[in-house]
């Protein structure tokens, strides 16, 4: 960790996080990226939907993407957050943030990008959690191909498994919806079965393991067994915020319980100044090309005001220069 004030912290060593960092460092900006080392997506075999890496596995970008940050003069450190709060301003009034590790360490920033990602909650079924990843999924986007034209069987949580439902759909033809006491309307019904949708009302007590280590199917709460390989749940998504009490950062629930985030506008710009958010922790629905996005436009943001408030104190400096000679 830097002794002196660095221009940006980051937190969250993720796709937003990292290539913000990457776009800052190339800016010639001091940045530190603090790492948890516990990435959404670290279950996943692979990551789909972005071109050139589709297909690589999660591990391998976040490695190369580490590397291409300390390329350019930008440092990674891993550990916990243990609190971000605000620090007195510098003599000629530019921000400060004191960043404070589970470990004790800390670094003051001038600047801070909130990038640490989501956690997906998953229903409490029996047996549902150890395939995450897996046979259990969450995104036709990210992981449809790969289930296609398996047995699939959505477990509602709440309206947005409706729809989750009807992309599911497009990928198998042996889709099995269990309601799981989840209101379903005569119209959706009617629209379910003229898709071919098994609509299952009675409750899931737990999900079955087969002699491959993958799901074999459900087992409802009267003894029946209906067999599936695959089963799609709409998650609650939840921002992560360990730590961050100190900045508070306002946050917002989204529609239908779909999950809680960080309240952003442009460029991830936040009610706190000099703090920014970016990725998933602000965007619940954003895949890994679109959080990288984010990140670059926001260190593009922050740069850009630093530039600005440099030049500002170098005015002020060469003023009061000329004003007392």
């Amino acid at each position: 960790m830097p002794c002196e004030t660095v221009d940006a912290v980051v937190i969250g060593g993720g796709a937003a996080g990292l290539n913000s960092a990457l776009m800052l460092a190339r800016s010639r900006r001091s940045v530190v990226v603090i790492d948890s080392g516990t990435p959404r997506n670290a279950s996943a075999d692979a990551m789909h939907g972005f071109i050139v890496l589709d297909g690589t596995p999660p591990a391998e970008i976040l490695k190369l993407g580490r590397e291409q940050v300390r390329q350019y003069g930008g440092r990674v450190v891993f550990g916990e957050v243990a609190s971000a709060e605000p620090a007195a301003p510098s003599a000629d009034g530019d921000l400060r943030f004191t960043i404070t590790l589970a470990d004790g360490r800390t670094i003051t920033a001038r600047r801070l990008l909130v990038a640490t990602g989501l956690r997906d909650v998953l229903p409490d079924v029996p047996g549902l959690a150890e395939h995450w990843g897996h046979s259990v999924v969450h995104c036709p986007y990210c992981h449809g191909w790969e289930v296609r034209d398996e047995p699939i069987g959505v477990l509602a949580t709440g309206r947005a498994s409706i729809h989750h439902a009807l992309l599911f759909r497009q990928l198998t033809d042996d889709l099995v919806y269990f309601t799981r006491n989840t209101a379903l309307d005569d119209d959706t019904r009617a629209r379910f079965a003229a898709r071919g949708i098994r609509i299952v009302d009675t409750p899931v007590e737990e999900v079955v393991k087969a002699d491959d280590g993958g799901v074999a199917g459900v087992r409802l709460a009267h003894g029946a067994f209906i067999a599936r390989r695959v089963l799609a749940v709409a998650t609650r998504m939840q921002a992560r915020a360990e730590g961050l009490d100190g900045l508070k950062l306002p946050m917002e629930d989204l529609p239908d319980d779909m999950g809680r985030r960080f309240a952003s506008g442009m460029a991830g710009t936040t009610e706190v100044p000099g703090v920014w958010v970016a990725g998933n922790a602000t965007d619940l629905t954003a895949q890994v090309g679109a959080s990288a996005a984010a990140g670059a436009l926001a260190a593009s943001h922050i740069n850009a005001l630093l530039a600005t408030a440099e030049t500002d104190a170098a005015l002020a400096a060469a003023q009061s220069g000329t004003a007392t000679a």
